[in-house]
C-alpha cells in the first residue's frame, strides 16, 4: 500500500478542500484540533439554532479561499504591480510564499477565546488579543517540527496570519500584500469566507455575494495612481460591483446578525460569568492553558454554575441556560441621536438609577472606518479609487448600534416608565450643542 499524499474535506461553502500530507500535520496538531471546540459565533446558536458550526471549518475555507486569490494574483496575465511580477518569476519563491499563505490562513485563527470574540477585550491582561495568541501559539514548540517538515519558518506564517498592524515590525511588499489577502479590511478572505460560511448556518441571504468574480478579478495594483506604488489589493472594473456586494453584505450582517440585540446580551452574560468563574477573572496567556480550554468546559461550568446558587458566576449562568436573559429596553434610533447623541447613554444612568446597576447593562458597538477605499483597474490601464467609481461604496453606512438591556423581572415596569420619562431623559444638556 502507498500512503495517501493528498487529503480532502468536503465543505458546504468550498466542496472540496485539499492538503498534503505534511500540510495535514498542522490540521492534525492540538492546536488546530482545538478549533473543532470553539464555536465561530460564540452563543448565536441560542438565537439562530443551525449557527453552532465551528473555527475549524472556518479555518480551512480561509486556507482555500486564499489559495485561489495568491494563484489569481500570480498569472502572468493578471499582473499589473513588480512585486507580484518577481514573485511569480521565481519558482522557489512562488512555491515558498504559497506554502507560507496557506498555512498562515489555516492558522490565522489559533489564538481564539472560547466562544471567540464574546469577551476577548476584557478577559485578557493588557496588550493581549487572539492575534497576538496566534503569534504565539505559531511560533511555540508544539508547531516547531511540523514547519521544519513544511520547510517554512514559523515566523513568516506568524506574520502573514496576523498582520503587521499586529505584528508590530516592518513586513516587505511581498509579506505586507500576502498578508492582505488573509486580513485586509476590503478583501481579506477571512472576511469572505466568514460572512458566507455564517449567512449559510444562520439560515439567512444578507452575508451572500458573488466570491468567484471577486477572486478572479483581484490584481494587486499600486495603492493611487502616480503618487504611490505601494501595492495593494485592488479590483479590475469588472469585477467593482462584486467588491460593492461583498461590503453591503458586511453591513448587512452586522447590522441584522452579529449586532443582533438578544445575541448580544449572551455576550454579555457569558462575559460577566467568566469574569466570576476564571482565576483572577483574566485567561491564562500560556500557551499550554490556551490549548486546554475550549467552549466544552466552559459549558460545563455554566451548566454547573447554574444549577448551584452557591457557585461563582451563578447568576449570569443561570440567566443563559435558562433563557433568563435580559430584555431590550432601549435601542439607539435616529430621531433620539439628532436630539441627544448620548441619549443610550442617558437612558442606561437613568435606568441603573431608577431599577439598580445589577439589572441594567449598556452595550454598544461602533464600525471603527470603511474598508471601501481601494484601487481600481480601469478597462484604459488608469487606476481610480473606489469612491470615486461607485456611488455605492460612498454611500455604504457604518453600523452603530447602541443598546440598554434590564432583568426581564423589571422589563414591563421599566418599559412604562421609559415610555412615560423619554422626553425628560434624552433631553440634551442645557449649553449642549
Amino acid at each position: 500500500m502507498t500512503t495517501k499524499r493528498s487529503h480532502e474535506f468536503r465543505d458546504p461553502i468550498h466542496a472540496f478542500i485539499r492538503l498534503d500530507s505534511n500540510e495535514r500535520r498542522v490540521v492534525d496538531s492540538p492546536p488546530f484540533q482545538r478549533l473543532r471546540y470553539i464555536h465561530q459565533l460564540a452563543m448565536t446558536f441560542l438565537v439562530y439554532p443551525a449557527a453552532t458550526h465551528r473555527r475549524f471549518e472556518h479555518s480551512l475555507g480561509v486556507m482555500e479561499l486564499a489559495t485561489r486569490v495568491y494563484e489569481t494574483l500570480t498569472r502572468p496575465e493578471n499582473i499589473q504591480h513588480d512585486a507580484m511580477r518577481e514573485l511569480s518569476e521565481s519558482k522557489r519563491d512562488y512555491w515558498n510564499w504559497r506554502t507560507v499563505l496557506r498555512m498562515a490562513a489555516l492558522c490565522h485563527d489559533m489564538g481564539h477565546l472560547p466562544f471567540s470574540h464574546a469577551a476577548e477585550k476584557e478577559l485578557l491582561p493588557d496588550g493581549w488579543d487572539h492575534e497576538r495568541m496566534t503569534r504565539e501559539i505559531v511560533m511555540s514548540d508544539e508547531l516547531v517540527q511540523v514547519w521544519s517538515r513544511l520547510n517554512v519558518k514559523a515566523e513568516d506564517v506568524a506574520k502573514l496570519a496576523v498582520g503587521p498592524k499586529k505584528y508590530g515590525q516592518q513586513f516587505s511588499d511581498i509579506e505586507a500584500v500576502l498578508s492582505e489577502i488573509i486580513t485586509g479590511d476590503a478583501f481579506g478572505v477571512d472576511r469572505m469566507d466568514y460572512l458566507l460560511r455564517d449567512s449559510l448556518h444562520a439560515g439567512v441571504a444578507y452575508g451572500r455575494f458573488d466570491h468567484y468574480r471577486l477572486i478572479d478579478t483581484m490584481r494587486v495594483l499600486p495603492r493611487t495612481a502616480g503618487s504611490s506604488n505601494e501595492p495593494v489589493l485592488g479590483v479590475e472594473l469588472g469585477g467593482l460591483h462584486s467588491a460593492e456586494a461583498l461590503l453591503l453584505a458586511r453591513y448587512f450582517m452586522f447590522s441584522q446578525l452579529y449586532c443582533h440585540d438578544v445575541r448580544r446580551i449572551y455576550d454579555i452574560h457569558l462575559k460577566d460569568f467568566l469574569k466570576e468563574w476564571l482565576p483572577n477573572g483574566t485567561f491564562s496567556t500560556d500557551p499550554a492553558d490556551h490549548i486546554r480550554l475550549t467552549d466544552n468546559e466552559v459549558t460545563a461550568a455554566l451548566m454547573e454554575a447554574a444549577r448551584d446558587s452557591s457557585s461563582k458566576g451563578h447568576d449570569a449562568a443561570r440567566r443563559i441556560v435558562e433563557r433568563q436573559h435580559f430584555r431590550l429596553l432601549y435601542e439607539r434610533n435616529p430621531a433620539d441621536i439628532a436630539r441627544n447623541p448620548g441619549a443610550a447613554r442617558q437612558v442606561f444612568e437613568s435606568a441603573s438609577k431608577q431599577f439598580g446597576a445589577g439589572d441594567v447593562r449598556l452595550d454598544s458597538y461602533r464600525q471603527k472606518g470603511s474598508s471601501a477605499d481601494f484601487p481600481v483597474l480601469c478597462d484604459n490601464k488608469d487606476i481610480q479609487s473606489s469612491l470615486v467609481m461607485s456611488e455605492v461604496l460612498r454611500q455604504v453606512p457604518l453600523v452603530a448600534v447602541e443598546y440598554v438591556f434590564i432583568a426581564p423581572e423589571q422589563r414591563e415596569k421599566a418599559m412604562t416608565w421609559l415610555k412615560a420619562e423619554h422626553d425628560r431623559i434624552i433631553k440634551p444638556e442645557r449649553g449642549a450643542s
